[in-house]
């Protein structure tokens, strides 16, 4: 005699077992995949490791050169956080104008943005570098070639810069700035024409 409820309780185990069956054959597919993740994971660990080794450190002239690059591309963009990170707090700013020097950043900071806000179109490139370390000191020579729109107005200035930095805290940062621009050269004067025709000379009396 057919009874429902056995037929119930046996569809109730057969799908049953076959949830199980289904969940077993996910796990089974899912766990191998995780493994190989988890093992791409060790394996990309593991290489960056091996890459952070074999990468060669910088030496200090090198290291300084990058800081005069960083400096000089943060000055160009107007990127303050970047630049602050090349200058120590307690930085002296020197320039070419009979000006007093500028000690601080935060008080360099204030002329500097006032002139940045009238620049467009910045360009400022570095040649020439000449950098000499000693200890924890080191000092850089350069020089510049500047190019902008200053107040709508075309400008173009060379000259020289000199700095000074400390490796502090294992970074190297500019304590002094001395900059200074070259005068333009004066285009040469044109040849005087002489005043009128010239009188052959006479020959001497004997």
């Amino acid at each position: 005699m057919w009874n429902p409820g056995t037929c119930f309780a046996r569809g109730t185990m057969h799908k049953g077992f076959l949830l199980l069956l289904v969940s077993a054959l996910v796990l089974a597919c899912v766990s191998p995949a995780a493994a190989q993740k988890e093992k791409k994971k060790k394996t990309d660990a593991s290489s960056s490791a091996d890459t952070s080794k074999m990468l060669v450190p910088l030496t200090d002239e090198q290291q300084i050169d990058y800081t005069l690059s960083d400096m000089l591309g943060a000055w160009q963009l107007g990127d303050i956080e970047k630049l602050h990170n090349d200058y120590a707090e307690d930085v002296a700013m020197v320039n070419g104008s009979w000006a007093p020097p500028i000690f601080g950043w935060s008080n360099y900071l204030a002329i500097y943005q006032q002139q940045r806000a009238r620049m467009t179109q910045v360009r400022m490139d570095r040649f020439n570098t000449y950098i000499k370390v000693n200890g924890p000191v080191g000092w850089a020579c350069y020089q510049w070639d500047f190019q902008a729109v200053v107040d709508g107005q075309q400008m173009q200035s060379q000259g020289h810069t000199t700095v000074v930095l400390e490796k502090r805290n294992n970074h190297w940062v500019i304590v002094l700035n001395h900059t200074s621009a070259a005068p333009k050269p004066q285009p040469p004067a044109p040849a005087s024409a002489p005043s009128g025709p010239q009188q052959p000379a006479k020959p001497g009396q004997r």
